[in-house]
């Protein structure tokens, strides 16, 4: 937990509380996070649970969710595809509500998020450093489905590349293994140029497009957890972790 800081579904002055290192590494005693993020002793695995309250800036769903902090304590310090990052992880769905019509609510488990440097928040006159995600990778109806970005026009200019509004959600992939309420093992692996995701080492989805060659000039962050996708009244979902592990 020293290079992760979590966000947690509740606020404080309108505001989610976020838990950073130090303070994360006394996740099992610490009274705010103990009811969204606890260790289950009974299989040695690490709940995330999450419902809908509050929400961050630019969404508008709530989370439980890690988020990579390659220098404890700063959200400043991260990673180019060139310079490559690796991140595995080991979970399952323990428990999700459904909607009216019958179907789970679905649940981002992990992502890659962009962000800009502050020259390129500046130069576009951003007021923030946000960028969009360039993966997603859901639990949907019992199956692992991955949306990535690409570009709406191939031929952006390299500072319009940096707007949000260039960027458009893929058609998304989905696995063809139903996971289900089982165990499951996800490993996505970046380089220059390139995005690979397996589901148990037995299915992999390879991006090398253009969009993702030119996704070079943001920075990013890995992401892993619980990210409900619903404001649905009363819904809810439990995710456990048992192995979570990143490299670059």
């Amino acid at each position: 937990m020293s290079h992760w800081k979590v966000t947690l579904p509740i606020s404080d002055n309108n505001r989610p509380i976020e838990v950073e290192p130090p303070e994360i590494l006394e996740y099992a005693t610490n009274s705010i996070l103990v009811p969204f993020m606890y260790n289950d002793s009974t299989d040695g695995s690490l709940v995330f649970h999450a419902y809908p309250e509050s929400t961050t800036a630019n969404t508008k769903y709530s989370r439980t969710e890690l988020r990579e902090q390659m220098e404890p304590g700063s959200n400043s310090v991260n990673w180019k595809f060139s310079e490559g990052g690796l991140m595995k992880g080991t979970m399952r769905m323990e428990a999700v509500s459904k909607d009216r019509g019958g179907k789970y609510h679905k649940v981002i488990i992990m992502q890659i998020h962009g962000r800009l440097s502050n020259d390129q928040r500046d130069q576009i006159g951003q007021k923030d450093n946000n960028a969009p995600p360039i993966l997603k990778i859901y639990w949907q109806d019992g199956k692992i489905r991955v949306k990535t970005k690409e570009l709406t026009n191939n031929a952006v200019s390299p500072e319009g590349v940096l707007f949000e509004e260039a960027w458009k959600d893929d058609r998304g992939r989905t696995f063809e293994e139903e996971v289900g309420f089982n165990k499951f093992n996800i490993e996505v692996k970046v380089s220059k140029g390139k995005l690979v995701v397996s589901l148990n080492k037995g299915e992999f989805f390879v991006y090398d497009n253009a969009s993702i060659r030119r996704w070079d000039v943001f920075e990013n962050y890995f992401k892993a957890g619980n990210y409900l996708q619903t404001r649905d009244e009363g819904a809810f979902a439990k995710v456990k972790f048992y192995k979570l592990e990143i490299s670059h």
